[in-house]
C-alpha cells in the first residue's frame, strides 16, 4: 500500500490553490470543511474520534490530502480503513500528517525531519518544490484559529 500511491492531475494544485489564505476564527476542522475538498479527510478524521483533537487549542501542522490524494490509494484501501476494526492504523495514518505546533512554510528547510504526533518522522525536500516525504504540497499556510493547514496531493504513510 505504501509504495502505490499514484501521482495527481493538475486540478487538485489548481483547486487547492482556491482554498489558500487565512480562514479568521475557525478551526483546523471547519476549514477543511469549508474549502470542500477534504470530504474524506474529513470523514476520516471523524472515524477516528479526532475531530474534539483537531478543533482543541492546538497549535497543530496538518499536511492535508485532498479527495483526490485519497481516491488515488488502491480501490477499497479508504473503505477498509474507515471500519471499526482498522480505527487504529486509521489514527497512525491520520496522526503522521500532523506535527505539533505552527510551521509556516517560511519555517522550512531542506532535508529538515520533523517529528508526528504519530511518533515517526516527515522529511521536507525544498529541491524540486516543496515536497514532504513522496507528496507535494500544493498549497501552503492556510491559517486557522489552532494552526495551518499545508494541502499535499498524496496520502503520506507512516511505516507500519
Amino acid at each position: 500500500m505504501r509504495k502505490t500511491l499514484i501521482a495527481l492531475a493538475a486540478t487538485t494544485i489548481l483547486a487547492s490553490q482556491a482554498f489558500a489564505g487565512a480562514h479568521g476564527g475557525k478551526t483546523i476542522v471547519e476549514t477543511a470543511i469549508e474549502a470542500g475538498s477534504f470530504t474524506t479527510l474529513v470523514a476520516a478524521v471523524e472515524a477516528a474520534g479526532l475531530v474534539e483533537t483537531l478543533s482543541g487549542e492546538g497549535p497543530f501542522t496538518v499536511f492535508a490530502p485532498t479527495d483526490e490524494a485519497f481516491a488515488a490509494l488502491p480501490a477499497g484501501t479508504v473503505e477498509s480503513l474507515l471500519l471499526p476494526e482498522n480505527r487504529d492504523q486509521l489514527i497512525a495514518i491520520l496522526t503522521y500528517h500532523i506535527v505539533p505546533g505552527a510551521v509556516m512554510s517560511t519555517d522550512l528547510t531542506d532535508d529538515m525531519k520533523a517529528a508526528t504526533v504519530q511518533g515517526g518522522e516527515i522529511t521536507i525536500d525544498l529541491d524540486n518544490g516543496v515536497m514532504v516525504n513522496d507528496a507535494n504540497v500544493v498549497s501552503a499556510d492556510i491559517t486557522a484559529s489552532n494552526g495551518v493547514i499545508h494541502v499535499i496531493d498524496k496520502v503520506i504513510m507512516p511505516a507500519m
